[in-house]
């Protein structure tokens, strides 16, 4: 049933306002985009006449909320107020209208105040306050109605500098509590950063009058994230505001999206666009708060009226990046924006919204090859470090960086749902080279590394491996860019072998030659394998906390140290040996932290799979481990996380440790149980095999879940396989674990046993 008969079956009905009238009526109405709101606002209006009273004077029924925007969702409450004059009695009026709504099982916020009582109230709340900015005329007086919006608008323009401060404190407070929907995987739609409730705080900062704070963007934006949430309530059929996984797919399905990810991706482009625009209001609510504090002092306006010179082109007047006169001229210079984004990423300062719409209109397009001054320009944009990301994504607004790199439309707002990754795709690689700036002083070419930090993952989203595919990507565009050729294979390289060293590293045996010069012949020279040791750490730092740790830091630094020998042309070094103390004395030997843990005891099978049940049974999950064997004396160390947040209990754990070394600790049966498993929610698992120096190599790639390592040590054990050496690397949701076999080994008997237990 379409928005047109909805409205006519309420009007039509012969029956009263029954308490299912409004109910039914809506729930008829499953249509989205903004002429179904209007339909539901006008069900909604003609069923909460019917139910005032007729010859009421002095009271009015006003909207406030969606419906006083007419912004109706499907199964959103109705935020109302009774506005009344003193007429006596008015509470049992009120409940003839509160309780039919009631009875309708429909959510209700409501209110029965004075115009005097309605003011009181924002005066002290500002939620109360930006409410009554949406009030609307529903039925009984509208002289009254009229009074309270002309009122509360005239309050809420003369508190404005008040007001504006405590709601953004409220705004930041909220932004904290639900992240940034703009990067989240099941963010709230309503209350997240970039959300509809951000919308809200925007019509009140333009109310105001400081700011033209719902430009069209911005408005297309709140239209499209109201046609997601219409899309969640019908999906789902009730009240929900945060799109989770399992709905992704049937709401892009309602709004005639491809996929989940192309949902995700308008969300986040849409949420990013309103969170840009709300940061560009506060700054103008800042500016206007000042130059109220300094009314009247001749010397601090003329002081905000100064324009300085920062840049060829680029002066800053006011707080904001703004253009010299001399540059707005017939025929502006094609790399002005890029020396404007350098300059603001280079001073932490924000880019005037006029320059941005300026530049975005009459900046002419760069030509292929770049001229130096644009490569120059980029390449301090890059390596500005913190100032960088804010200059992106300023210009990434205006679609500035799809006009220096094309490829960049793809990579715009492009979700990845490996859980370790916080950032969307483009975002990842800004935050990458800006983390890559600060370690520029580290290599010889820092120009390269914040390159290719930006252009590492450019691949990602295209068919094959991502580091191959972007590889020629990246030599296209350091091509059009204008490097040199040596330059553009060195930017070639960095993308096809980011991750070679954190892979390596945390799966490979490093005490073993032919891991050391596998990646000798891969890296080639040492000018790329300082660009990629720094690129792996800003890589890791720009996906999320998971990705790095000092435990992960410490190989890839031992990695490098033993491939710069070999590149070098000398020896590789002698094996890195543990902790002293882990050598000496009596075994078994204990150490205990609440983030790693040691253990040295006397070689035997099954000694990995006991440390792995160990662990387990005290709630910890090991992120990461290496063992090593030297005489007799079997040595394993282990990174670790409580399961639950909660440090171990040292002592308990070192006194079964022990209990470990000595071959005294009995494991509960259930460790190896299928009912500890979590369900399998990914791909199946795999093992790889691979040949070592004097072992055969196990990979298994697998979901991680509670008591994995013991479960697969164990079964080895069970087939009496040795294991020489182990590298255990856990990334979110997902493990790989390498295992150095000893001895014969029948492969098949041997990967059936590990698949089977993981």
């Amino acid at each position: 049933m379409g928005p047109g008969n909805v409205v006519a079956s309420a009007s039509d009905s012969a029956a009263g306002p029954g308490p299912d009238y409004a109910r039914l009526a809506l729930r008829e109405q499953s249509s989205i985009g903004p002429a179904a709101r209007l339909a539901r606002a006008g069900v909604l209006d003609a069923w909460l006449r019917r139910l005032m009273p007729d010859g009421v004077a002095g009271v009015a029924l006003v909207a406030v909320g969606g419906l006083g925007r007419r912004e109706c969702t499907p199964h959103g409450d109705l935020d109302l107020i009774l506005v009344h004059a003193g007429v006596p009695r008015v509470d049992e009026l009120a409940a003839s209208l509160w309780y039919p709504i009631w009875d309708a099982r429909m959510g209700l916020d409501h209110s029965t105040r004075t115009v005097a009582e309605s003011l009181d109230a924002a005066h002290d709340d500002v939620k109360v306050a930006l409410g009554l900015l949406d009030v609307r005329h529903i039925a009984g007086d509208p002289a009254l109605s009229a009074q309270l919006s002309r009122a509360a608008v005239d309050q809420w323009r003369r508190t404005a500098r008040r007001q504006l401060l405590r709601l953004r404190e409220l705004v930041e407070e909220r932004h904290a509590a639900h992240g940034e929907l703009a990067y989240l995987l099941e963010g709230d739609i309503k209350e997240a950063a970039g959300g509809l409730r951000d919308v809200g705080v925007l019509r009140g900062i333009g109310v105001a009058g400081v700011a033209d704070a719902l430009p069209p963007q911005v408005r297309a934006a709140a239209t499209r994230l109201l046609d997601v949430r219409d899309a969640l309530h019908v999906s789902i059929g009730r009240r929900n505001d945060r799109l989770r996984a399992q709905e992704r797919l049937q709401v892009a399905e309602l709004l005639g999206l491809a996929d989940g990810d192309t949902l995700l991706r308008r969300i986040g482009l849409d949420a990013r666009a309103v969170s840009w625009s709300l940061t560009d209001a506060w700054r103008s609510v800042q500016r206007w708060t000042a130059a109220g504090s300094r009314h009247g002092d001749p010397r601090t306006r003329e002081a905000v009226a100064v324009r300085r010179p920062i840049a060829r082109d680029v002066v800053a007047a006011d707080g904001e990046i703004v253009l010299a006169r001399a540059a707005v001229g017939p025929h502006p210079d094609p790399s002005l924006s890029l020396r404007v984004a350098a300059a603001a990423a280079q001073h932490q300062m924000p880019i005037a919204r006029a320059t941005l719409e300026w530049l975005a209109r009459f900046c002419p397009p760069l030509p292929t090859p770049w001229p130096a001054s644009a490569r120059t320009a980029l390449l301090t944009l890059l390596g500005a470090g913190t100032g960088l990301v804010a200059a992106w994504e300023a210009c990434d607004r205006f679609g500035l960086t799809s006009a220096w790199l094309p490829q960049w439309t793809r990579l715009r707002g492009t979700p990845q749902h490996h859980p370790v990754h916080r950032f969307t795709l483009d975002r990842h690689l800004v935050q990458a080279a800006a983390n890559a700036a600060t370690w520029s002083r580290e290599v010889a070419r820092p120009d390269l590394l914040v390159l290719g930090a930006l252009l590492h993952d450019v691949g990602k989203g295209l068919p094959g491996d991502h580091s191959e595919v972007g590889a020629e990507l990246a030599r296209e565009i350091a091509t059009a860019i204008g490097l040199p050729t040596a330059d553009v294979d060195t930017i070639a390289a960095l993308v096809r072998y980011h991750l070679v060293l954190p892979d390596t590293a945390t799966r490979r045996d490093l005490d073993d030659p032919a891991t050391i010069n596998y990646v000798a012949k891969l890296v080639g020279d040492t000018g790329t394998l300082e660009l990629l040791q720094m690129l792996a750490r800003a890589d890791a730092q720009a996906t999320g906390p998971a990705a790095w740790s000092a435990w992960k830091s410490k190989l890839i630094d031992d990695l490098c140290a033993r491939v710069r020998k070999v590149l070098g042309g000398g020896q590789l070094p002698e094996p890195t040996l543990p902790d002293p103390a882990l050598l000496a004395g009596p075994l078994p030997v204990v150490q205990v932290a609440d983030d790693w843990v040691a253990l040295a005891a006397h070689d035997r099978v099954g000694l990995l799979a006991a440390v792995a049940g160990c662990l387990a049974t005290h709630k910890l999950e090991i992120v990461a481990a290496g063992t090593s064997t030297i005489g007799e004396r079997a040595i394993i160390e282990c990174a670790v996380n409580n399961r639950y947040g909660a440090p171990p209990d040292r002592e308990l754990l070192a006194a079964d440790l022990r209990r470990v070394g000595l071959d005294q600790l009995p494991l509960p049966r259930r460790l190896g149980s299928a009912g500890s498993r979590k369900p399998v929610t990914g791909a199946e698992p795999r093992v790889i095999w691979g040949e070592a120096t004097g072992a055969t190599l196990l990979e298994l790639r697998a979901t991680d879940s509670p008591g994995l390592l013991y479960r697969v040590t164990s079964a080895l054990a069970e087939l009496g396989v040795d294991v020489r050496t182990a590298r255990v690397s856990t990334l979110g949701a997902d493990v790989v674990d390498a295992f150095y076999l000893v001895g014969d080994i029948d492969r098949d008997t041997v990967e059936a046993a590990v698949l089977a237990a993981a």
